[in-house]
């Protein structure tokens, strides 16, 4: 998503020789909860956990405002997912050339964009004019994709996030990455431009070991994965948290009724990515049953079975 943005942004700069840059409230290394601002009035929610920045901008361009911020998060000290998130309000007197640029990047790319592709599960889209709504759901190969990538004229933007990896020793990244791509605009209510991209490490949703680790070989492809149940269900639980992430971006940017996409038939009843309390709370249920167990044995006194089930229940 970086790519998409920065290749806008160098493109509008060609309009302007006075640009200035500066580091706006975030800097590298600072670490996020909860919700991140992008304007007076636009908080976006972030996904559960602490991420920490590894790249934040903001460039001003003919008063059009630019902010880019890049994230990952750790599970045991190992990267298991990258988010990045990009807010503009493109109004302004240069909409002769914003528009078509905005056309030139998210849909006429080569190698990436809001149109099918081999490597995309889902891809739900609205355009008319210069109004679009975009949902992505693929795989990707994560090493390619940061060192090899099919399109070279990435590798400058990506890096910040290489540095990041060298120089926090997370070279051992997952093979196969989860991803979605979120991306909203329209003129007719307030010329907002948000962007979402987030990629995950399968492993985080309980996934089976893969096999196979190329785009194409992917348990994960479009064409693999009704061969691999297990595969099928994490992707299925994948797409619907990424969806009600979109329904959020939507009510978000309110978005006009006419543009929303229809995303609601991927949104399964359970959608929580993290499975933590689900294992804690069944480690707990398992525990208290042993417990009970030892009691009824006699193998446990009712004064030792009480105080173990008290130190089990703080």
């Amino acid at each position: 998503m970086k790519k998409i943005f920065l290749i806008f942004l160098i493109q509008i700069f060609f309009l302007n020789t006075n640009v200035y840059s500066n580091i706006n409230k975030f800097k590298k290394g600072d670490i996020l909860s909860n919700e991140i601002k992008l304007s007076k009035k636009k908080f976006l929610t972030l996904p559960e956990g602490n991420w920490e920045v590894t790249y934040r901008s903001t460039e001003i361009v003919y008063g059009m405002k630019f902010s880019l911020i890049s994230l990952v998060k750790l599970k045991n000290n190992r990267i298991s997912e990258f988010l990045e998130i990009g807010f503009s309000n493109l109004a302004g007197k240069f909409v002769y050339y914003v528009d078509p640029i905005m056309t030139e990047v998210m849909f006429k790319n080569t190698h990436d964009g809001c149109y099918e592709r081999p490597e995309y599960l889902v891809i739900e889209l609205y355009r008319k004019g210069s109004s679009h709504n975009c949902f992505k759901i693929r795989h990707l190969e994560t090493v390619k994709e940061l060192y090899n990538p099919d399109d070279k004229s990435t590798l400058g933007f990506l890096a910040s996030i290489k540095k990041y990896i060298n120089d926090n020793n997370q070279k051992n990244l997952p093979k196969i990455m989860l991803g979605s791509f979120h991306s909203y605009f329209s003129r007719t209510n307030g010329s907002d431009w948000y962007l979402i991209s987030h990629l995950i490490n399968p492993k985080n949703i309980n996934a089976p070991d893969s096999k196979f680790f190329t785009e194409e070989s992917s348990e994960y492809h479009k064409y693999n994965i009704d061969n691999y149940p297990g595969h099928k269900e994490v992707m299925n639980k994948w797409i619907s948290f990424s969806a009600k992430r979109h329904l959020e971006l939507e009510k978000l940017a309110n978005a006009n009724t006419n543009h929303k996409l229809n995303l609601e038939k991927y949104v399964l009843e359970n959608n929580d990515l993290d499975n933590s309390k689900q294992e804690n709370n069944i480690n707990f249920i398992d525990q208290l049953n042993r417990l009970n167990d030892l009691f009824k044995s006699g193998s446990l006194s009712k004064e030792e079975f009480e105080k173990a089930k008290k130190k089990l229940l703080d």
